[in-house]
């Protein structure tokens, strides 16, 4: 009797303490499920500053405040050697690369525009005849990113989520809104300026637009802003950039000299309407407005599941086109532009919450200054002549084939053949592009040539070969690549552009700040593909599924 009340006692003692352990169990199960939400950023922000240079960090840092820029430098993680580890260094690649976490190679997007091999047409990167337009009559809106081939990280974040975690991609450029917020996105909004003014979309992500965009679009925002753009501050203060009255800059139709101030109102009619407004700082600003819009009308940020913005501020790449890298009013962008961050980092403080975010801020790439500049201060530099080119080529291609038809299109520094014709003529492909490339070599301004056989059969890991290797799709790509003289482009004598693998459009900012960033900076070189494994990393989510880059432990908590 005795040892049968002993063993229900002990029963009784059992059970109460497994149920006490499943308890405990149970509490710790749930504060771990606490710890691992509060880990991850309520929001992501990924910023691209279009044709933003390295040292406009530095150059310009004593006119910023200390709430855009330099806030992300003090409080967050600066990458002081970052840069693009392919060719070509255009708008679309970069996008790409940036939130692919990878190159041309992989993603496939190798051009802003490039020549199709299949359907023997020019495409542009972004572009899709199978959508239409949503918030406009006009075919700008016929735009989907499915020329890229991998996912993003924000498409990773998507699938993680079980779609629960929201993406949304905005920029003034359609490609610079579509290609970062990948193949799942909600949404892609992009500004259609001339006579209309209007943020739009595709189908590819819905059949009409928000009420909270119709109601942003409706409130004549962007029509606010066609005003006069004068310097922020007096321009003799201006002392990080050139004299404002140059030859090196080309202006607006409608006004004499490329000088401030500029009466945008009165300018819109001859420089296509609302579009005006993309050459000038307040794109960036309208852009601002409607990130923010988006942030409130989204909901983005308010609940544990990770949302997505991707921000591309487009104007920038505009106005270094229009008026170089070294004038006044690339520097007054650039305040601007600090000014607009810290505005948008202040309503992320109050609509999302300090502490509850990250962004990263990084550009697309940079821009070389303008070789008829660079020519007055004695510096190397000079545009390629085209047309003597062509003519050179014509004559070597009559001469050693007898016909110029085994070309099929010269585009991006890239010549592709027509494959078939060589056939029919009984040639041998790979002696075609040796024999090309090494005409090519012998023309003036031609640094370098190289064969698609070159690229598919070597394996480069430094210099030029390994960016241009990295930029080289097998499928997309030509079959002789060229490259030119440092510092000379194929471009007009007034204003900058971009698409070399050298440093002036390779090194590009990178900041990390925010919730899991570290304070610190480092000179160690990083790569644009590290972008999207370190987010990726900070949010515990699968790397992009063709990327290529490392996470950066060292930027994170």
């Amino acid at each position: 009797m005795m040892n049968r009340i002993l063993f229900s006692i002990l029963f009784l003692c059992c059970i109460t303490v497994s149920f006490a352990q499943r308890e405990v169990v149970t509490s710790i199960d749930e504060v771990l499920d606490q710890s691992e939400i509060s880990s991850s950023p309520k929001l992501v922000i990924g910023i691209v500053v279009d044709q933003m240079r390295y040292d406009y960090l530095t150059r310009f840092y004593n006119k910023f405040g200390d709430g855009g820029f330099k806030r992300m430098i003090n409080e967050g993680f600066n990458c002081k050697n970052n840069h693009f580890n392919y060719v070509p260094t255009y708008t679309g690649p970069g996008h790409a690369s940036v939130f692919t976490g990878t190159t041309p190679k992989y993603h496939g997007v190798i051009s802003n525009n490039w020549y199709d091999k299949v359907s023997k047409e020019m495409v542009y990167c972004a572009g899709d005849n199978s959508v239409q337009s949503v918030g406009t009559q006009s075919n700008a809106g016929q735009m989907s990113p499915h020329r890229m081939l991998t996912t993003s990280f924000a498409d990773e974040n998507r699938l993680f989520t079980q779609m629960r975690g929201k993406t949304i991609g905005i920029a003034i450029k359609d490609r610079g809104a579509i290609l970062p917020a990948g193949h799942t996105a909600n949404a892609a909004y992009w500004f259609h300026g001339r006579d209309e003014g209007l943020w739009i979309s595709s189908t590819f992500y819905m059949n009409t637009l928000p009420k909270w965009v119709s109601d942003f679009n409706a409130s004549e925002t962007a029509a606010s802003y066609l005003k006069e753009w004068d310097t922020m501050y007096d321009i003799s203060t201006y002392t990080e950039s050139g004299s404002d009255d140059n030859n090196f800059e080309r202006g607006f139709t409608g006004k004499e000299k490329a000088t401030f101030p500029y009466d945008l109102a009165a300018l819109k009619a001859d420089n296509g309407g609302f579009d005006i407004l993309k050459a000038t700082p307040y794109g960036n600003s309208l852009t601002t407005d409607f990130a923010m819009a988006a942030i409130k009308g989204e909901e983005l940020g308010k609940d544990a599941i990770t949302d997505v913005l991707t921000v591309s501020f487009s104007s920038t790449d505009y106005v270094g086109h229009n008026f170089g890298v070294n004038s006044k009013e690339v520097e007054d962008t650039y305040i601007r532009l600090d000014k607009d961050l810290e505005r948008l980092f202040n309503y992320l403080d109050a609509n999302v919450g300090v502490g509850a975010y990250t962004v990263f801020l990084t550009a697309d790439h940079g821009a070389v200054d303008v070789p008829a500049y660079l020519n007055s201060v004695n510096i190397p530099a000079g545009y390629i002549d085209n047309n003597e080119r062509k003519a050179k080529f014509q004559k070597f291609l009559t001469d050693a084939y007898g016909t110029n038809e085994i070309i099929e299109d010269i585009s991006n520094n890239q010549i592709f053949l027509d494959r078939e014709k060589i056939k029919s003529m009984g040639l041998n492909l790979n002696d075609v592009r040796e024999a090309i490339a090494n005409e090519q070599i012998s023309y003036d301004h031609v640094a370098k040539t190289y064969t698609a056989t070159a690229m598919n059969s070597t394996q480069f890991v430094t210099g030029i070969e390994a960016l241009l290797q990295n930029g080289f799709n097998q499928k997309r790509s030509g079959d002789v690549i060229l490259v030119n003289d440092v510092a000379y482009i194929s471009y007009s004598r007034t204003g900058s552009t971009h698409g070399s693998g050298l440093n002036y459009d390779t090194h590009v900012p990178l900041l990390f700040f925010g919730k899991g960033i570290q304070h610190g900076e480092t000179y160690q070189k990083t790569v644009i593909p590290d972008i999207a494994p370190t987010i990726s990393a900070l949010l515990g989510i699968s790397f992009p599924n063709g990327s290529t880059g490392q996470p950066l432990e060292f930027v994170m908590d």
